[in-house]
């Protein structure tokens, strides 16, 4: 059976969700489709803020938040793209707050606002520690309220192209085990970043794999910027669960194995990674400390924090050091769109991580990736409906195989000799080594070469469950192969870029 909309969005993150409620206010038919569950996106994990020069502590203004962008982008950036981003900031942290998104508040009912790194005033509007959550909660029952229709489980396998441009995607259902086509005039990509290539060393969920991106890739959409990636310095030590920059926010501190405050926490998070990394190098343990904040203040502005080290790490930070290390954390490079959040195939729209806006460049400000969700998944959403509105829709003939996908025939073929779940530890720990805070180009190759003998070794790493229901090996398999396509991406764009640019450091310049 042929699924079909008017706006097909892949990902059900808040990019995704906030695209569906525009392009159904434009007039479309939406249908959302997601390899998990709307409320497991990984916009839950977006602590610190949504950045809006709304002045409510202190003062700002739209240009201090230009100005600071573009210096965290390290000169990588759209100028126009950015203003526009910074200049949609206040109108779109108030369309939330309109829609119920429960921001912590002043004491005089205001929303309120604290300073993440790299910002020169007090910008980021918060839900305490949970801003994401609350954002993304919000959203999906603005998008149930509004009727949008919102499929789970469903794994994107290949879009389907014709001379015109995307006519809409082929996907397996993972509870069935079924191809579906899901057609549509106009597609929107909205499937998170690809920190997960670094596995055990990223703050992301496992299914943060660049699926949207590597198909997209396939279908002849061009990439931009996929060296960039940016690491996170305070991830718990032991797990690699984040504890977000509220904390260093609202005024904790970086201390190493000697008690010291080595680094201004509030620099941009590829300066702090770097302090931090070079204190490591020393053998120094880092620790983040929020002691001094107190236990009421802790448990009422950073909840999350101290539930997450207690249950992650075994330590209480009302009395206890945390243990951090930098991981990988967020992607900046992603699918090229214009600023309709259109990529170079006709239909085909993207948006959120898996997108390159060019507004976070070289190294993403803290507090701007809320931002984009909100400002460009809008934009995505109501040019997509327009898209598709203007589009005169034809019928899907039969020789587009409703029933097979090349992705799958091919692995049928292949044999089950090597584990790829060991693979996928390796490639994650030799992304964490060579392709990381600190880079130089025989580093790089090597990772690089690393990547290609995988690639060539994944006939020989087949699924070993061949059942067709819930088939989670299978699954999980598509995400490595996936993986593997844009962690080559990624190592080779960092090879063609010879000098250091925000989070693509390279020794010796």
């Amino acid at each position: 059976m042929i699924k079909k909309s008017d706006v097909l969005i892949v990902g059900a993150g808040g990019a995704g969700l906030v695209a569906a409620l525009k392009a159904k206010e434009s007039g479309a038919d939406v249908r959302v489709i997601t390899k998990e569950y709307p409320t497991r996106s990984q916009t839950c994990m977006a602590q610190g803020g949504i950045n809006a020069a709304l002045g409510n502590v202190g003062e700002d203004s739209v240009e201090a938040h230009i100005k600071n962008t573009l210096k965290s982008a390290h000169g990588e950036a759209d100028k126009a793209m950015v203003e526009f981003m910074c200049s949609e900031a206040i109108g779109a942290v108030e369309w939330l707050d309109k829609i119920g998104v429960c921001f912590s508040r002043t004491q005089d009912g205001k929303v309120a606002q604290r300073r993440l790194g790299g910002a020169s005033a007090s910008r980021a509007c918060y839900a305490q520690d949970y801003t994401g959550l609350k954002i993304l909660h919000t959203l999906y029952d603005r998008c149930m309220a509004e009727g949008i229709k919102i499929d789970s489980e469903k794994y994107l396998l290949e879009l389907i192209k014709d001379d015109i441009g995307v006519r809409g995607a082929k996907i397996l259902d993972i509870r069935s085990g079924d191809i579906e086509v899901y057609a549509a005039p106009a597609v929107i990509l909205a499937g998170g970043g690809y920190s997960r290539i670094y596995d055990k060393n990223s703050t992301n969920s496992t299914a943060s794999t660049g699926d949207t991106i590597a198909v997209a890739a396939r279908a002849g959409a061009k990439l931009l910027g996929m060296e960039f990636v940016q690491f996170h310095p305070t991830a718990l030590k032991s797990s690699s669960i984040l504890i977000g920059e509220s904390a260093r926010g609202e005024g904790g501190y970086l201390l190493n194995s000697k008690g010291e405050r080595f680094t201004n926490e509030l620099l941009p998070r590829d300066e702090v990674s770097r302090a931090i990394d070079a204190e490591i190098k020393k053998g120094e343990d880092i620790f983040l400390d929020i002691r001094h904040l107190g236990e009421k203040f802790i448990d009422e502005g950073l909840p999350q924090e101290r539930k997450l080290a207690k249950l992650y790490e075994n330590v209480d930070p009302v009395y206890e050091l945390m243990p951090i290390r930098p991981v990988a954390h967020y992607t900046m490079g992603g699918v090229e769109v214009d600023k309709n959040s259109k990529t170079n195939i006709d239909g085909l729209f993207a948006c959120g991580e898996c997108a390159n806006h060019k507004v976070h460049g070289g190294n993403r400000l803290g507090g701007n990736s809320l931002l984009e969700i909100v400002v460009f998944g809008a934009e995505a959403g109501k040019n997509a409906a327009l898209y598709a509105q203007s589009q005169d829709i034809k019928e899907f003939s039969e020789d587009i195989g409703v029933s097979t996908s090349k992705v799958l025939e091919d692995i049928k073929k292949y044999t089950n000799e090597i584990n790829f779940y060991i693979k996928k530890e390796e490639l994650g720990d030799i992304f964490y080594e060579n392709v990381g805070i600190i880079r130089d180009k025989e580093r790089l190759a090597l990772a690089r070469d690393k990547v290609l003998s995988m690639i060539d070794q994944l006939p020989l790493m087949g699924v070993s469950d061949t059942s067709k229901v819930y088939n989670t090996n299978l699954v999980e398999f598509l995400e490595f192969k996936n993986m593997l396509d844009v962690a080559l991406e990624v190592v080779e764009s960092a090879l063609n870029r010879d000098v250091s640019c925000g989070a693509h450091y390279m020794a010796g310049n």
